[in-house]
């Protein structure tokens, strides 16, 4: 007989429904349509896929969340490395067509540009699975209009990833630094009690035979 599934706690997102003629997934879609272009390759890039992260949240220990000016767009940088970006809807939303998603970092001397992402207007979320540790980088969100509707200014925000090396050489040596101050404190109290308790009786006794002598 065929191999019963495996059971999960929370259902399979459903497949993405069919595209409109504006390029606008349908409204039972519950993917996010997303294309990634290369710098400098001449291919538009292939169709993918991937499910909205809805309900994170951004915790203290494991992740830093880095706003826009406005607000509108936030850059949560993970601990693995990775970087979750959000935004909120666009207004008006008539006549969104979808979003344009482009970034770059500094260099020693200049700003090089990293992939550029077009993403579907369904679309409110993005994950950058790789970031460079100790890279300051510039992402900036271009909504995108059916004409004659102008597009409104870009959401940009500006971050640093911190290192994950560095990080962990941080914490190992803060534990290593308290474990030897520990050990530094056990140690003066130890000279302290050997020379309180043992010295001090030794060079009384000597005193002591000393004046008998000279009586």
């Amino acid at each position: 007989g065929r191999t019963p599934p495996t059971p999960v706690s929370l259902p399979p997102p459903a497949p993405p429904g069919p595209l409109s003629g504006a390029g606008q997934p349908g409204p039972a879609a519950p993917w996010c349509p997303y294309k990634v272009r290369a710098e400098g390759a001449a291919a538009a890039g292939r169709l993918c896929f991937r499910p909205p992260a809805r309900g994170f949240q951004c915790s203290a220990r494991a992740c830093l969340a880095h706003r826009s000016p406005s607000g509108a767009l936030v850059a949560n940088a993970l601990r693995n490395g990775s970087v979750l970006l959000q935004w909120a809807p666009p207004r008006p939303a008539a006549g969104l067509r979808g979003f344009a998603l482009n970034c770059s970092w500094d260099g020693t001397y200049t700003r090089f540009p990293c992939d550029s992402v077009e993403l579907g207007a369904s679309c409110r979320d993005y994950l950058l699975p790789e970031a460079h540790g100790g890279v300051r980088y510039r992402l900036c969100l271009q909504p995108r209009y059916a004409p004659p509707r102008p597009a409104p200014p870009a959401q940009c925000v500006e971050f640093r990833v911190e290192p994950a090396a560095m990080r962990d050489i941080v914490v190992a040596m803060t534990a290593v630094g308290g474990s030897i101050c520990v050990m530094l404190v056990f140690i003066c109290l130890l000279v302290a009690y050997i020379t309180e308790n043992l010295m001090s009786p030794a060079g009384g006794g000597a005193a002591s035979s000393t004046a008998s002598r000279r009586a």
